[in-house]
């Protein structure tokens, strides 16, 4: 079980986050404790809800619609055709509504963070359908979030143990540069983020059971929130005033004895009481 890219719904009240290795969307109510699980025939890596109804994910190396009353999935575009062994990871919808997703390459699936090196990109699903590449040469795209006005965005590769920001002035990135680094062995390795709404971003940090707060001006750790499981993969605001953080965690790769000793491993938690909030995810606008 590899729980991952949890997403609020504030206009149905609803958290969307998907199992990776299971192959599932799930679609879950906090309030009525309802939750609808959707089969997808390839690994997913994201999903994010859509505007007209639904939700899209990266799957595979697919974009595809999802419908939320069929469980019809409706293939949209596909990237890395080159690269059989590719498959998406981590996707978010910046404040346009376009969907930016990265791939990844062949894993080893006993070893999740083993896999092959440089061979993923970041693409953008525009909301006209089309579908852009960002840059290549990727370990392990995950992590990503934008500033309220979308003026810079932030990206994590996750095996260089950083945080990245972009300028986002016209839709197209440039002036990469690291805003933030981590201490692999201390901190955990960064794998999923959010932005609240003092401009700060939360780390899922894979490896150390944590999410932490960064100050991204000047990568300076404000707040450290443990978990029960290790393998913490990726936080997001949610509730009705988006002041509880979702967090989503992972088993794979572990033996029995491992699995034993952290039984919480691949749970989805739950915190509140956090005196932060979050700014509202942004669904799909094609």
């Amino acid at each position: 079980m590899l729980l991952e890219s949890p997403h609020w719904d504030d206009r149905t009240g609803t958290l969307l986050y998907v199992d990776h290795m299971g192959q599932r969307v799930h679609h879950w109510s906090p309030v009525t404790k309802h939750k609808d699980t959707y089969g997808i025939d390839c690994v997913v890596g994201a999903v994010v809800p859509r505007e007209s109804g639904g939700a899209v994910v990266a799957a595979g190396t697919k974009f595809a619609f999802l419908d939320f009353e069929t469980g019809k999935l409706t293939s949209v575009a596909t990237v890395d055709e080159h690269k059989p062994t590719n498959r998406f990871n981590d996707g978010k919808c910046d404040a346009a509504g376009r969907f930016w997703a990265g791939t990844i390459g062949k894993v080893d699936e006993g070893a999740p963070t083993q896999l092959e090196r440089k061979a993923g990109s970041l693409y953008c699903l525009h909301t006209a359908g089309i579908v852009t590449k960002a840059f290549n040469e990727v370990d392990l795209s995950n992590g990503l979030t934008w500033t309220s006005d979308n003026s810079i965005m932030y990206y994590i590769d996750s095996l260089k143990y950083s945080v990245d920001a972009f300028d986002l002035p016209t839709g197209t990135l440039s002036n990469r540069r690291q805003v933030m680094a981590f201490n692999p062995t201390v901190d955990g390795m960064p794998d999923g983020m959010c932005l609240d709404t003092d401009g700060k971003v939360w780390i899922a940090m894979y490896g150390a059971g944590q999410v932490l707060q960064v100050d991204p001006s000047t990568g300076t750790q404000l707040r450290s929130i443990k978990f029960p499981a290790p393998l913490t993969t990726s936080c997001c605001f949610g509730g009705p005033n988006l002041d509880v953080m979702y967090v989503t965690s992972t088993r794979a790769g572990y033996s029995p004895e491992e699995i034993q000793q952290n039984p919480l491993s691949g749970c989805l938690f739950q915190v509140t009481g956090m005196g932060a909030r979050g700014t509202p995810v942004v669904c799909y606008k094609g």
